[in-house]
């Protein structure tokens, strides 16, 4: 399509996909918590990236034929792959399975914060005084968030940590990756890390799988595994990336709000979760550092 028209026809169906990714993204928290309890989380990590990894490959060379990675580009690739992909997921799949829905999805919404907070150590962003309130803001409420952990045991005190660091790890990726979106798409830049993080989630689930009795873990948690590879790696990678490229980053990091209002709402609904007022407030407090981090 051309003109006018097909610039607003083209917008609108770059929304409708983020809107989709963001809820196939939140709808993922209780996805994973769920599969997780039949299946090692670095299994169902591995499992999910390898496959979605795949299908990503098979979407760039769809959409952008004509993308190859340079040689010079492969070590960057892959390091962002071993520390965006494998380091970040594998610490968010063991972090949820051991907290609630709700806190991961909290807690994860600090990822472009902490983006923001290297950044601006390494130069690549001009720190304001908004941005420093907004980073105080999602600390103070991140430490609201965790705190309900210390009267629990500490069991869900460990897994609120995982999921922090997976969100620091999610937002060192945004700002690593800047320097490749200069010579490569966003979507590019987003398969090619999942390609080279597969095999070394893969090597790293090798000494759960001998254990593994397949036959007993049911198909609810093999769909869940599914859902995750194909919805929330796939499609949600995919538009998510095409959103950046079409209508900006700023405009994209609305959609932050939505993934967390999903991922919450999916741990009261699929698992009874509760939410104190330690995570009402500390949620709330999050959500308001992020937007003037970001804004």
């Amino acid at each position: 399509m051309s003109g006018p028209g097909g610039r607003d026809g083209g917008a609108l169906a770059t929304e409708v996909a983020l809107v989709f990714a963001a809820v196939f993204w939140g709808l993922n928290f209780a996805a994973t918590k769920y599969a997780a309890d039949a299946i090692p989380p670095l299994v169902l990590v591995a499992l999910r990236f390898s496959v979605g990894g795949g299908l990503m490959y098979g979407i760039l060379r769809v959409l952008e034929p004509k993308s190859r990675l340079a040689r010079g580009d492969l070590l960057p690739m892959a390091a962002l792959g071993c520390f965006g992909v494998a380091t970040a997921q594998t610490g968010f799949t063991f972090g949820l399975s051991l907290t609630s829905a709700a806190s991961t999805g909290l807690i994860f919404a600090t990822a472009p914060v902490w983006g923001l907070l290297l950044g601006s150590l390494l130069g690549l962003e001009r720190p304001t005084a908004r941005g420093v309130l907004g980073v105080g803001l999602s600390i103070v409420g991140v430490a609201a968030v965790v705190s309900e952990g210390l009267w629990d045991g500490g069991t869900n005190l460990v897994g609120d940590a995982f999921v922090l660091v997976a969100a620091v790890c999610v937002g060192a990726y945004a700002v690593l990756s800047m320097p490749l979106l200069e010579r490569y798409s966003p979507l590019a830049v987003a398969t090619y890390p999942v390609l080279f993080g597969a095999p070394f989630l893969l090597l790293l689930s090798i000494p759960s799988v001998p254990g593994l009795e397949w036959g007993r873990i049911g198909v609810g948690p093999l769909l869940a595994v599914g859902y995750a590879a194909v919805f929330a790696t796939a499609f949600a990678f995919t538009a998510w990336q095409r959103g950046i490229s079409r209508i900006g980053a700023n405009r994209v990091l609305v959609y932050q709000y939505l993934i967390t209002t999903v991922g919450v709402t999916s741990g009261i609904v699929f698992f009874g979760e509760s939410l104190g007022w330690n995570k009402i407030g500390g949620g709330a407090v999050i959500l308001l550092g992020v937007y003037l981090a970001r804004r």
